[in-house]
């Protein structure tokens, strides 16, 4: 029970929808976070910054004061005085003034007046240097400001003097606060971002994942015979693949069609010469007394069932064997003129039984790799096909010619020709045109079914060519290396 379980949550891992949710999820969610992190970061050092800005223009605005209103020499004016209250309440600040002597004459915090400042911030003050520390660490910020004011000189000119030091202390604590505050905020937004991306990452899942279920269901269906259902609706991919997927079991469907038509035609073929030799012998045997040239030729028709059944049962093997791929080709350099001449001058009295013209047209050598029995075989079929379906006084042109790197055999007859609809199937085994026909000469559909597969082993192509007289004319292309042609 614990192993199905496991199983099953490892199944749902691996799924598409539960990693598309883990995409989607992940895309919002961490940019999210990121995005949250820096805006606070922003936020804070920008709120720090502008505090800063406004906390500065102040400083400047006091120190002004200081030395126009000559607070250093009596530490006497209401202004300036005003101005050290509202900054130091404003920003929780303290603020010291400190004359060239280094003592402090005036402190916000009342601790330090009449002490002497040792602080290295005000020595370097009042030597002339502005001094601005921030420390983020400890959360404070440390002005201090040089009191200038200008004289004349002898020689007419005005001349800057140091007559003391502003120092102001600020406590930015306060940006914890405002961190703290914004901190709640943006966590209260990003869970809702959280849970939005959450639910987003399921609907997409689902939207990507339904598709695919359906392709499942369809495989499905198929598998206990219910059929499919097609999805016009879908994504173009998946329309797509349903397309395919569709096309495959049409070709599936037709294959086993034509699988089981094969072995209907595999029996009745075989059985047929069968039968015939069955009635043969039946018939020799209630026979008494028969005639001995009636006998024999008795004999002879057994025997010549015997050679069909013999022949339809060897053609069958080396069909199945080139089908397999089991077949041998023994590749080798040939004469092609010397081969179809042979195969011509064995059928010629075939032809001129049928008074039927073998024309072998070929104005060059022909020279190709193949195997040369398979040629053989292929030319033979060819021709004799062209001869059983011809008409008496007819014509079997046969023409081989190279053009560039390929070798073409054609075998033309003045047939009726082959019907534009069933020109796809002639090269389907155990088919015929005309099936009384064909029984009658003897042909069982088998041979163009073998040129097919000797011409696919040699990477090859055979067509039936269009021809307006209304004849067959088949073409056969080879390669000259042995090469496939296309």
């Amino acid at each position: 029970m614990k192993k199905k379980s496991v199983h099953k949550i490892i199944k749902k891992i691996k799924s598409l929808k539960f990693r598309v949710f883990v995409v989607v999820a992940l895309s919002i969610i961490v940019p999210t976070i990121l995005l949250s992190i820096f805006i606070m970061a922003m936020s804070t050092t920008g709120f720090i910054d502008k505090k800063i800005d406004r906390f500065k223009s102040n400083n400047t605005m006091l120190k002004n004061s200081i030395v126009s209103e000559g607070y250093i020499e009596n530490l006497q004016s209401e202004v300036v005085d005003t101005q050290i209250e509202q900054l130091s309440k404003e920003y929780n600040c303290r603020i010291e003034i400190i004359n060239t002597q280094y003592k402090i004459l005036k402190d916000t915090d009342r601790s330090e007046i009449g002490k002497t400042s040792i602080s290295d911030s005000v020595l370097k003050c009042l030597e002339g240097e502005n001094i601005y520390i921030k420390n983020m660490d400890e959360k404070f910020v440390e002005f201090a400001i040089p009191l200038v004011t200008t004289v004349p000189n002898e020689a007419g000119k005005t001349k800057s003097n140091i007559i003391g030091a502003l120092y102001i202390n600020y406590s930015i604590a306060d940006v914890e606060s405002f961190s703290d505050t914004l901190g709640r905020y943006v966590v209260m937004i990003d869970c809702l971002l959280v849970v939005f991306a959450l639910v987003a990452a399921w609907v997409c899942s689902v939207l990507f994942s339904r598709p695919l279920k359906r392709v499942q269901e369809n495989i499905e269906n198929i598998s206990v015979g219910k059929g499919t259902r097609r999805n016009t609706k879908d994504y173009s991919e998946i329309v797509e693949i349903s397309e395919k997927f569709q096309k495959m079991m049409d070709r599936m469907n037709t294959q086993e069609k034509s699988r089981q038509e094969f072995v209907s035609n595999v029996s009745h073929e075989l059985k047929t010469p069968i039968t015939s030799m069955k009635v043969l012998a039946e018939s020799l045997i209630g026979q008494q007394g028969m005639p001995e040239d009636l006998y024999q030729e008795f004999l002879q028709d057994i025997c010549k069932e015997i050679d069909r059944e013999n022949d339809i049962i060897t053609d069958l093997l080396e069909l199945v064997r080139m089908e397999k791929s089991e077949t041998e080709i023994n590749i080798s350099s040939v004469n092609i003129n010397e081969i179809l001449e042979t195969v011509l001058k064995r059928l010629k009295p075939i032809a001129e039984n049928k008074n039927i013209e073998l024309v072998f047209e070929s104005f060059r050598p022909v020279i190709a790799d193949v195997d040369k029995v398979k040629f053989a075989s292929v030319a033979t079929n060819l021709v004799e096909n062209a001869i059983k379906y011809n008409h008496s006084g007819g014509q079997v042109i046969v023409e081989a010619y190279q053009k560039e790197k390929q070798v073409y055999l054609s075998v033309k007859d003045t047939g009726n020709g082959i019907p534009e609809e069933l020109k796809e199937r002639v090269f389907e085994p155990f088919f015929r045109v005309d099936k009384s026909r064909s029984r009658e000469l003897g042909g069982v559909g088998l041979g163009l079914a073998l040129v097919n597969e000797i011409v696919r082993v040699h990477d090859g192509r055979i067509a039936i060519m269009p021809n307006p007289s209304g004849e067959t004319i088949i073409e056969v292309e080879f390669a000259v290396n042995g090469q496939p042609g296309r």
